[in-house]
């Protein structure tokens, strides 16, 4: 990687997303859109308290994954990505700069869904609204990074949404979230323990209650800095110049 060329490449994917208002208002709104949804299903009441910290880890995860996935692949088929890498530009620049571009819009998205939740919703918090701002943010990144990767395997946009099911589901399923992984089966938990998800809600639980959480949390967005490192590491070994 080339520091001059991963951000020149993270430079045009901004100004590529400041004309597409569309995809901003996705990334930017949709969270708060499905945290205020819940949080009017609950009233905002306990349940709301209990798992309203988690899913703002949880929902960065998935409209991360699902428009990198789509706008990498887009960038393939249109022959944008054989063109840049015919350049001095080497597919860890072309992804390296696609992470740092998205990684800001990640920190917008994790600070305006969190501030909505707790200013908004009412959501309570014993930790630092920074903290959970962080760990928002951290996942939101590896849902950047996975789908980066993901989008290798896909020839059509259609394909690449189809992934979301297969590389979400099962980490919102195992994540903790609905059952706590150490009440699973042991198969069950064991896996858990292999899916960036369940560190990004472990981490967002340690914040939300205790005004210490935001130490306790450090292990688990070091761990989610990893599988980002490791998703984007896979996918410059994977990612093709082109669609068949």
């Amino acid at each position: 990687m080339t520091p001059r060329l991963t951000l020149a490449t993270a430079l045009r994917v901004v100004q590529q997303l400041r004309a597409d208002h569309r995809t901003v208002a996705l990334l930017l709104l949709l969270p708060c859109v499905l945290i205020g949804l819940l949080a009017w299903v609950f009233d905002g009441g306990p349940v709301f308290d209990r798992i309203g910290p988690a899913l703002l880890g949880v929902f960065p995860f998935t409209v991360m994954f699902v428009v990198t996935s789509i706008t990498t692949l887009r960038e393939r088929t249109s022959g944008t990505l054989e063109r840049l890498l015919a350049t001095p530009l080497g597919k860890g620049d072309f992804l390296g700069g696609y992470a740092v571009a998205f990684g800001m819009v990640a920190v917008a998205q994790a600070g305006i869904a969190t501030a909505f939740a707790i200013g908004v919703c009412g959501l309570q918090v014993a930790g630092s609204p920074w903290a959970l701002v962080g760990v928002a943010a951290a996942s939101a990144l590896v849902g950047n990074a996975l789908g980066l990767f993901a989008s290798a395997f896909a020839r059509t946009e259609f394909q690449a949404v189809q992934f979301m099911p297969a590389f979400v589901l099962p980490q919102f399923l195992l994540c903790g979230l609905i059952v706590p992984r150490d009440q699973m089966p042991a198969v069950l938990e064991a896996v858990s323990h292999v899916l960036p998800l369940s560190y990004a809600v472990d981490a967002m639980n340690a914040v939300s209650r205790s005004a210490d959480g935001g130490a306790e949390a450090l292990a688990d967005v070091a761990l989610l800095a990893a599988f980002a490192l490791g998703a984007l590491t896979l996918g410059a070994l994977t990612l093709r110049r082109r669609t068949p």
